[in-house]
């Protein structure tokens, strides 16, 4: 098992390995992960509350209408496991649904960020057996072996399976099956095609915010790893791919420039995009006509929460199709 305090003293190593191998490629890239330190998790529930920010909205709204039919899919004393916990808003409305449920296990990168959303849902829910992991959770990590293997189910709202290239999204998807066991269930959350108008303005909000939560990325690269990246030299752009039906999310290098992590440098050229983000419409549909699984869209066909049962993760986790995904990347740019 990786414990909480061992994940906590790894984490500034692995961050130093994973900028200066990204910040070394031609398309220059960073994993999705690192964005989401105590700063940038703020930034992001702000970006949640945007107006042009459609997803949680829709996905919240899902929730609230369906909670019942969810509820009664999980299971009654059910031990509820949730990838990327965040702030806690619709674990809230899953677990006062629950019948009798009898563990949340919220597993998060950012250790602060969660100790916060953990002091919350103790108060909100003071019956249930709260255990919090900080964990990436793209990588391999075990669930206490205290939690009961029966009547585990996987939550991961929030569209974020799209953060995920195709071969994260398969170990993903076995690393949940792993997790709740041959009997177990899972309640994903799906982001679905729709006019890029809409996506280029959730990815480009007016207020600015999402380019904070990504040009935030080097501010963090520059706290905790002595970079001196100088912010204003970058700005944040939203780009439609057209042949990979996916925004992606770029950080531009203003000019060519010199950066240093610690006492390594690396070169950035005029008007370079690094890939910070790619947000790709997608369904998890390989599963449909072969499993008891169980779709609930929002009317407006924007988003919707499927249901998995154990037939469905064992499908979707032997074959994927693409998804969508977050970066900081090269042209040179910077991919997370």
């Amino acid at each position: 098992m990786l414990a909480t305090a061992d994940y906590r003293l790894s984490q500034p190593e692995l961050f130093r390995q994973d900028v200066l191998a990204g910040l070394s490629k031609h398309r220059k890239s960073l994993p999705c992960r690192w964005l989401y330190d105590e700063r940038g998790s703020e930034l992001f529930e702000a970006i949640t509350q945007l107006e042009e920010y459609y997803p949680t909205r829709t996905e919240t709204g899902i929730l609230r209408l369906n909670a019942a039919e969810i509820a009664a899919f999980v299971g009654k004393g059910a031990s509820v496991i949730e990838y990327g916990a965040g702030a806690g808003v619709k674990t809230e409305i899953l677990i006062a649904a629950l019948e009798a449920p009898r563990f949340y296990v919220p597993v998060d990168i950012s250790g602060d960020f969660l100790d916060q959303a953990v002091i919350s849902l103790k108060h909100r829910f003071p019956n249930i057996g709260i255990w919090p992991i900080v964990a990436d959770f793209t990588g391999d990590f075990e669930i206490p072996a205290s939690i009961p293997l029966k009547g585990r189910s996987a939550f991961f709202p929030g569209s974020t399976i799209g953060n995920l290239d195709h071969g994260e999204t398969v170990s993903f998807l076995r690393r949940i099956h792993r997790h709740v066991g041959s009997k177990g269930t899972a309640v994903v959350g799906v982001d679905l095609t729709k006019d890029i108008r809409i996506l280029r303005a959730a990815y480009n909000d007016k207020e600015g915010i999402t380019a904070a939560f990504n040009i935030n990325l080097l501010a963090r690269i520059n706290r905790e790893l002595d970079g001196d990246f100088r912010l204003e030299r970058f700005a944040h752009e939203a780009r439609w791919n057209g042949s990979s039906s996916a925004i992606e999310m770029h950080l531009v290098s203003l000019r060519e420039q010199v950066v240093a992590i610690g006492d390594q440098r690396r070169h950035l050229g005029a008007r370079r995009a690094g890939h910070v983000g790619l947000v790709d419409d997608h369904h998890l549909g390989a599963a449909r006509d072969r499993v008891q699984d169980r779709v609930l869209v929002e009317r407006d066909q924007r988003a919707q929460v499927q249901h998995l049962d154990r037939g469905a993760l064992q499908i979707l986790g032997g074959s994927k199709r693409d998804v969508h995904h977050r970066a900081v990347g090269d042209d040179d740019h910077v991919r997370a």
